[in-house]
């Protein structure tokens, strides 16, 4: 794994669309070329206390979680992904890659390689809601995502991780 000072970062906030309510405070963090493939991920999450670590895509149609973050890092392949919804932008992730969504932000697969995949985890091994923008989802929703806690930790680097240089209590 790269250093925290060698580790190319993009920031990305949304604004609600009126479906994806996407996160008023903290910005979706897209890590570049951060892990090898020879990094144990799921060990790397555990030790940071992102758990529930889980391997596979992401969902074809956009959702978010209102009760909780996610972390979402490329261990193969490559994909376009649809992030903050509708209104929201399309970004090129590739293995290497890991991408931090606040409690909101919406996601959705365009197009992957065959080998695409992701280990995705949660603060404390929370557990995640799926979420996909109806009107009568959203008042409930949005008091969750309001109250969804800053992460004691980075998912990658801890608990003096990159991730509060963006991410911090008002």
């Amino acid at each position: 794994m790269k250093h925290p000072e060698d580790v190319e970062i993009k920031f990305l906030q949304f604004k609600d669309d009126g479906s994806i309510p996407n996160n008023p405070t903290y910005p979706l963090l897209l890590y570049r070329d951060v892990i090898t493939s020879t990094d144990d991920v799921k060990a790397i999450l555990t030790k940071n206390n992102w758990l529930g670590a889980w391997r596979g895509g992401v969902a074809s149609f956009h959702h978010y979680h209102s009760n909780t973050h996610e972390v979402l890092a490329v261990v193969s392949g490559s994909a376009q992904l649809q992030l903050g919804g509708e209104q929201g932008e399309q970004i090129q992730v590739e293995q290497g890659d890991t991408a931090i969504l606040p409690a909101g932000v919406g996601h959705k697969l365009l197009e992957g390689s065959t080998d695409f995949a992701v280990i995705g985890a949660y603060p404390n091994g929370k557990s995640y809601d799926f979420c996909y923008g109806k009107a009568e989802e959203r008042p409930e929703n949005l008091a969750n995502i309001k109250n969804v806690p800053l992460p004691d930790t980075d998912p990658l680097f801890g608990e003096r991780g990159l991730l509060f240089s963006y991410w911090a209590d008002e």
